[in-house]
């Protein structure tokens, strides 16, 4: 039998290679998935992977997919270096996506330069309002913040679908359940011609920087990270909690609604009840895939959205289940999170005696005579 015992400090190496380890531990086991369902697993692979980075227009929908995976993964990541667990990203999400685009259409059919502005405005303040009742509860009255954030994503989207379904319905879209075109002023500029690549991504890369230089920069970042890793110290060195839990909260919803509104104002195009297709949680796996860390996050938000292209693919080309990219996607977090444990445990033998303490670790144990 073998046992866990918690290592003195964490592999170091081992952190940086676990994403790699959990890729490498999904194509395995992706191998393994399409020979039992019969299918080609060398062609499977080769339309998940390698196929999305063949073509212009298949580039350009990698830029699609993973704009909104790096700026809700951007948000997220930062609230859990603080050890603030924001759960409710997608429904931050759809908020962002109803008040931005309720700007479009309060503004229908005018507009003008700054129409999309006050639209990303718009989308920023209401992911931020939505992400405020979890942090108001947390700081108030000490409710867990998974819970609340991830039971108002259920509301967020059932409040989108009252509202296509009544007051934002396309007066002129005989009765179905959207709102009408936005017009041009409202929606996002093109980033590459005759595609769908739109300034968004350009945001999202800039949203990473900016989320750089808190972290490593900022002493609020640096509160963050300390309050995340070391609540007691921060604690003692008298750093603000509530504040801390309050910016987490508003940086990530306001980036999380600041997407939901790229994605109705670019390539959606209108209000729809199937506007939130779960890049909220996605992006759960994209924070920890980038380990927490901003540069990381880009790099993970461009796997998984190649994962959407490419499952999307071979699900039309091999006929496979349309579940396909979640179960990749479930893959990859599970292998993960395994591959975490070795960072910070080692197995050993049950009825081992561990190892004694080294000579220095030894000595600092040791009263000074």
């Amino acid at each position: 039998m073998f046992k866990l015992v918690p290592r003195r400090e964490p592999n170091a190496p081992m952190l940086y290679a676990t994403p790699f380890i959990a890729v490498a531990l999904t194509l395995i086991a992706g191998f393994g998935l399409f020979t039992i369902l019969g299918k080609d697993p060398v062609q499977a692979m080769g339309l998940i992977f390698i196929k999305p980075l063949a073509s212009y227009n298949s580039l350009a929908e990698l830029l699609v997919k993973g704009a909104p995976l790096i700026l809700i993964g951007v948000g997220l990541s930062i609230g859990f270096r603080a050890g603030v667990w924001n759960i409710g990203a997608e429904g931050q999400f759809t908020i962002g996506a109803i008040c931005g685009g309720s700007v479009a259409l309060g503004f229908y059919p005018g507009g003008g330069f700054w129409l999309l502005p006050l639209m990303a405005l718009a989308g920023a303040l209401g992911g931020m309002a939505w992400a405020a009742i979890p942090a108001l509860l947390r700081t108030k009255f000490h409710a867990n913040e998974i819970l609340v954030s991830l039971m108002l994503t259920y509301v967020a989207t059932l409040l989108l679908g009252f509202l296509v379904h009544g007051a934002l319905r396309d007066p002129d879209g005989f009765n179905f359940p959207e709102s009408r075109l936005f017009q041009d002023d409202a929606l996002l500029p093109k980033l590459l011609p005759g595609s769908r690549a739109n300034i968004g991504f350009l945001v999202a890369l800039f949203a990473a920087a900016a989320a750089y230089v808190y972290l490593e920069r900022l002493m609020l970042g640096f509160q963050a990270r300390v309050l995340g890793q070391a609540p007691r110290a921060a604690r003692f060195a008298g750093y603000s909690e509530r504040r801390i839990v309050w910016s987490s909260f508003m940086i990530s919803g306001g980036l999380a609604g600041l997407a939901g509104l790229f994605e109705a104002a670019g390539p959606v195009g209108q209000l729809v009840p199937s506007l939130p297709v779960g890049y909220g949680f996605t992006a759960i796996i994209v924070a920890f895939l980038g380990r927490l860390h901003p540069v990381g996050v880009v790099f993970a938000g461009m796997l998984m959205a190649l994962t959407y292209i490419g499952g999307e693919t071979a699900q039309i080309e091999m006929s496979l289940p349309s579940a396909t990219t979640g179960v990749f996607q479930g893959m990859l977090l599970f292998f993960l999170l395994a591959s975490d444990v070795l960072v910070n445990f080692r197995i050993v033998r049950a009825g081992k005696p561990l190892a004694p303490a080294s000579a220095p670790a030894a000595a600092r144990l040791t009263p000074a005579a």
